[in-house]
């Protein structure tokens, strides 16, 4: 996902909106579908602003699912539900950790980052021990990103899949989160069907590297599950910037925007 220019125009923009909000900390929300690079774009920036003397720090929504005791309570709650079955959609994440976190982030105190280990259990994920958490001390700017983060519910949902009407309820309370954005960046992909060839490569890389995870046909049944969340809910982000994404998750610079959209 490297292009060195448009690193440093997001660079730029963070310390813009840094500057809007200082002294307190800022949030940027960094929106975008799953394995598109979301991960390595906020890596890339904390490194930037670190340069520009900024402290910045990354936080993911996926820190915050349910434990694995509590995803398989709510499976049991919605039994049929594939939207619910497994870690992933609104109402899989414990979304007053995310508003404790945050809320210690902004009020820079040593903050301890919860973590979410995705090899567990086969590769359908538990939250990891809380000793393994990592603190981190006041920070100027947090990059929290997530593939669904800043999705809106729909407030006439007769036309959602009933799957998606439990979801699309609980997206009331992930408010909470976009609230407290001070600016989104949203990264775009070229088709549906990338999406799903984007996590399959991340779930092989996971495995080549020795992790325990879900084979090619598990993880495009997990995958092709969120492909109605998309269309159900992409067009409800309101972003300030929106890049394309290509297929080898290259963004493209031709397609930078700054209004609220």
């Amino acid at each position: 996902m490297r292009n060195d220019s448009l690193d440093a125009r997001l660079t730029e923009f963070c310390e813009v909106r840094h500057a809007l909000t200082a002294p307190r900390t800022t949030v940027i929300g960094v929106n975008g579908p799953q394995g598109c690079g979301k991960s390595t774009l906020v890596s890339v920036l904390v490194e930037r602003l670190a340069a520009k003397g900024l402290k910045a720090v990354a936080v993911s929504i996926d820190d915050f699912y349910l434990t694995r005791s509590e995803q398989q309570a709510l499976a049991a709650r919605h039994p049929g539900n594939r939207a619910l079955e497994h870690r992933g959609y609104p109402g899989t994440h414990d979304v007053e950790l995310g508003v404790m976190t945050l809320d210690s982030l902004l009020g820079r105190r040593p903050t301890e980052i919860p973590r979410y280990d995705k090899s567990a259990h086969a590769g359908r994920g538990d939250r990891a021990p809380r000793q393994s958490w990592p603190i981190v001390d006041a920070v100027d700017v947090v990059l929290f990103e997530g593939w669904m983060l800043g999705f809106r519910p729909l407030e006439d949902a007769r036309s959602l899949p009933e799957d998606l009407k439990v979801p699309n309820d609980s997206l009331h309370r992930y408010a909470a989160w976009t609230d407290r954005l001070d600016a989104m960046v949203a990264l775009v992909a070229p088709s549906l069907e990338q999406i799903v060839a984007w996590r399959v490569d991340a779930e092989r890389a996971r495995r080549e590297g020795g992790q325990a995870t879900l084979s090619d046909d598990e993880v495009r049944d997990y995958i092709e599950r969120f492909l109605p969340a998309y269309r159900a809910w992409s067009s409800t982000v309101h972003a300030d910037v929106r890049l394309s994404v290509a297929a080898n998750r290259y963004l493209n610079d031709r397609t930078v925007s700054t209004g609220s959209t």
